[in-house]
């Protein structure tokens, strides 16, 4: 049988991944811009595909929009708390 250790017993102080929870915050936020812009253009090449239009259209106006939408996303990420 394993003995348990008392739940009201301190745990030792482990030293702070700082950094480690830092780059895992930051580069989540990074791969959610790159899915926000991926999935905007992509969506535009599909209606500009669609509509048969010569000039992209949907391709630059949902890609500005993704770009835009992204960096909306990622400011209010920061100042989270």
């Amino acid at each position: 049988m394993e003995e348990q250790e008392p739940q009201n017993q301190k745990q030792p102080n482990k030293p702070s991944n700082k950094g480690l929870e830092n780059f895992g915050k930051y580069s989540s936020i990074a791969f959610q811009m790159i899915g926000i812009i991926l999935l905007t253009t992509l969506g535009g090449v599909k209606l500009d595909k669609i509509t048969g239009w010569k000039t992209p259209v949907f391709t630059i106006v949902l890609s500005l929009l993704g770009v835009f939408g992204a960096i909306y996303i990622s400011i209010k990420d920061f100042l989270k708390k």
